[in-house]
This record gives structure tokens, sequence and C-alpha cells, in this order.
């Protein structure tokens, strides 16, 4: 794929809709476009967290293990970040992800994701915009699922 075509892609996404074209141009060139079969994992619970994901196309499965197996918790699709909690913690991996169809990600190393964090504040708050929304389904999950007790 062009540069051009995966800059194209990029401002489809809502993290960077704020981001200058040339900006984008220069996440697309140091960033790893990768694809993934139905069923192949990303990256797995407890793995060091190196990378955010951003899924350009397909949907993917997040896992996370329990004493009676892997439990789906959500399901992404495109436009989506994944990955980024174990490089804003800087912990281990919460979750396994794993791609539920064909997919193509952007993979985004620890040092790049972090640096345009810094330089551009609109997609530190779409990030943060992106972690309230999954703790507040996280949350009525958990009172769903007490109140079902």
């Amino acid at each position: 794929m062009l540069l051009k075509d995966e800059v194209g892609m990029l401002q489809r996404v809502p993290l960077f809709a704020a981001i200058e074209p040339t900006k984008l141009k220069l996440l697309a060139f140091t960033s790893d476009r990768v694809s993934y079969s139905a069923g192949q994992i990303l990256f797995r619970q407890g793995d060091e967290g190196d990378a955010a994901y951003v899924i350009l196309s397909g949907r993917a499965d997040i896992l996370v293990d329990s004493d009676s197996g892997p439990i789906k918790v959500a399901e992404l699709e495109s436009n989506s970040i994944v990955g980024e909690i174990a490089i804003l913690c800087n912990s281990s991996r919460t979750a396994t992800v794993r791609a539920a169809s064909p997919l193509e990600v952007l993979r985004i190393r620890k040092d790049h994701f972090l640096r345009l964090m810094r330089e551009f504040p609109e997609m530190t708050i779409e990030i943060l915009r992106v972690l309230a929304d999954r703790l507040s389904h996280t949350t009525a999950d958990l009172i769903d699922a007490r109140s079902a007790k």
C-alpha cells in the first residue's frame, strides 16, 4: 500500500483525526502494518507492553484468563486502539488479543506512541475518552453481574 493511502486510512481513525497529514505520514512510515488471520494472537495477557495497535480492518476479540479458561470481555472493530493500557501503565498486557476475522493493524512502538501523546494533546484527550468509555462499560457489566447473584 502506498504511504498516501496509509495516511488516508489513519485520518479516518478518530484518534488521529486532529493530527496534520505530514505527521501522519511520519507515523505510517515509522509504524508497522501487520496482517493476521482469524484465530491468530496479536499478544497474550502478561506479555510486555511494547506497542499499541490500531485496527485498520477486521475484528479482534479481547480475552482475559480465568480459572475456567479464557473469557471474551470485548470485541473491537476498525478504527479501534488496543494495547495502550500496558504502555500507559508501564505494565504487562492485561488481556490477550486474538483476531476474530482477517485483521489489518498498524503496530505503533511504545516510544513513538508516547511521543505522539506528548506532541498532540488532542490525541491524548481521545485516548482518555476511549479509556473512560471502556471503564464505564466495565462498571455497567460489573453491576449487572453482581445484581444477577
